[in-house]
């Protein structure tokens, strides 16, 4: 992007310069370096209570950081401005949809707000379709099934034409169509230049999604040499990602933490 894209509240590349997170004595993240760019899907593996929710909300600008830099676009953002959130997505765990309405009307009142907020957006009834759903649209979201409403949720994201997506937990309650389906709407995405950071612990999910892996341990992002262990979980975090493509160290700079990056 130019410098004056910049300048305006480009979002990407979106970087994170030695993150940490602590509340109280409890350190959640330590020393977190990681880059996404345009076009590029890369996926945040880790066990539960590993720290990716809290990753991803610092990056939205829901929780501050206790330490370290955020920058899109190529600029330090101490604060999320609302230049940045017209260019991004957050779909997280709770949908957090209007089960009242039916799934076109959560999405009119979307792109109504949207339209209020001069952000852009684009007509949801494609995106309904795209995503399985044109047969509910005029359902009541309170009668969808959990799956159903994961879809929504992500047409609703992608209605806003965001330029960094972030995905918490998205293949929560999808079943295999369901995961193919997301998988092929988000090569779509990536290919018009979208970013997008999700993290999982369903490492079996995620692979079929990334273009690079990064494991999250301990508020840590991790690299192979300390995934060897007789820990099953950890085993399988490495197998997961191994299959991906061999460990290669990127990170928007030098820090004292090690970062895991597969890729693709």
């Amino acid at each position: 992007m130019s410098g004056e894209a910049g300048q305006g509240g480009a979002i990407t590349p979106l970087a994170l310069h030695g993150v940490g997170k602590r509340f109280g004595r409890l350190a959640v993240l330590r020393a977190v370096d990681l880059e996404v760019v345009a076009g590029e899907i890369v996926g945040l593996v880790g066990a539960n209570g590993s720290g990716k929710t809290t990753l991803l909300s610092i990056v939205a600008g829901l929780l501050p950081q206790s330490e370290g830099e955020r920058c899109f676009g190529g600029r330090p953002s101490p604060t999320v401005e609302m230049e940045h959130r017209r260019r991004l997505a957050f779909v997280t765990h709770t949908t957090q949809l209007y089960g009242g309405l039916t799934a076109r009307e959560n999405l009119k009142l979307f792109a109504e707000l949207r339209c209020a907020a001069d952000a852009p957006w684009i007509d949801g009834g494609p995106l309904l379709e795209r995503l399985g759903l044109s047969h509910a649209a005029d359902r009541m979201v309170g009668t969808f099934s959990r799956g159903m409403m994961q879809r929504l949720a992500l047409a609703r994201a992608l209605a806003g034409r965001p330029e960094l997506l972030l995905l918490d937990e998205p293949f929560t309650s999808l079943d295999r169509p369901g995961r193919r389906l997301l998988a092929e709407v988000l090569a779509e995405e990536r290919a018009r230049g979208l970013a997008v950071l999700l993290s999982s612990h369903d490492t079996d999910a995620i692979i079929e999604v990334t273009d690079r892996v990064v494991l999250l341990e301990g508020g840590r992002l991790i690299d192979a040499a300390a995934l060897e262990s007789d820990d099953p979980e950890r085993l399988r975090y490495r197998a997961a990602v191994q299959g991906l493509g061999l460990f290669s160290a990127r990170s928007p700079g030098p820090s004292a933490s090690s970062t895991a990056a597969v890729s693709a």
